[in-house]
């Protein structure tokens, strides 16, 4: 099994339930780590690759996407593009990602192609002395809502996991379903796979519920769940009509502001999480 690189930090936000913020947070989490110097990539696999029409990346411009990747055609240099944030680049997702299991299913290692891709870039760039090649220190995989093989080929290819979890009534059901699913993924194709933390979003502070479920999943999950929660916020929901990450369309916003606190708690985790190691 090919190893995983120090460097870049591999992370997926993945959650089996839809509609839970998940590709909102890939994209405003990447700005937040970009507008903090860091080099980041976001990695769309979601065959609908709203993370990439949230970056503004129109469809006809992308020529070459993850599913190429995932296939085998294209290396992953092949199929970045940039932003208009700074330092975020983004691998784009289409529609062809519907037909990427049959495409691999009979392959041995179609449970590692994205792993592979991201390992054989890394060491391009550390081979590179002219500095040619985009070095990236995190890399944000937009998972899909299901558990199929492009969701198994992230979990696959990442150090750890981040959980964005609405703060709804059946948030506690369905984060249960994941956790299984992470120890799977750990005792058979990925070792070194752990929880990096849950993000609770789309929190209502006039809603007795939300301040419940708070309480519910960190009673639950202990320090596993971040500081910061991302409050519903309309300034977040509008900026993807824009083709904006929400810390472009308004800094100031709630939403924007909790991103930024995200993005710093993430960093100082990742410090304690190698001092650890």
């Amino acid at each position: 099994m090919t190893r995983l690189p120090d460097i870049p930090r591999v992370l997926s936000l993945a959650n089996q339930k839809g509609g839970v913020g998940k590709t909102t947070t890939a994209i405003n989490l990447g700005t937040a780590l970009a507008a903090i110097g860091e080099e980041v990539l976001i990695v769309d696999l979601d065959p609908q690759g709203n993370a990439s029409t949230g970056l503004g990346i129109d469809r006809k411009s992308r020529k070459v996407s993850t599913y190429d990747v995932l296939i085998g055609e294209a290396e992953l240099s092949e199929a970045l593009v940039p932003t208009a944030v700074p330092r975020l680049t983004v691998a784009p997702s289409t529609l062809d990602n519907l037909g990427v299991e049959l495409e691999i299913a009979a392959s041995a290692d179609r449970a590692y192609r994205l792993r592979k891709a991201i390992a054989r870039h890394a060491e391009k760039v550390a081979l590179d002395a002219a500095g040619r090649e985009k070095h990236f220190t995190y890399v944000l995989i937009d998972c899909p809502p299901s558990l199929n093989l492009l969701t198994i080929n992230a979990l696959s290819a990442s150090h750890s996991i981040l959980v964005p979890l609405q703060c709804e009534f059946f948030a506690l059901e369905g984060l249960s379903q994941l956790l299984s699913t992470v120890e799977q993924v750990k005792r058979s194709l990925n070792p070194e796979l752990g929880i990096h933390g849950i993000v609770l979003t789309m929190y209502d502070g006039r809603n007795n519920l939300s301040a419940q479920v708070v309480q519910d999943v960190r009673a639950n999950m202990g320090d596993a769940v971040y500081e910061t929660i991302i409050p519903r916020n309309v300034r977040v929901s509008e900026a993807p009509s824009y083709g904006k990450p929400a810390l472009l369309y308004d800094l100031k916003c709630t939403g924007s502001q909790a991103y930024l606190k995200l993005a710093s708690e993430i960093i100082q985790r990742e410090r304690r999480f190698r001092a650890a190691a």
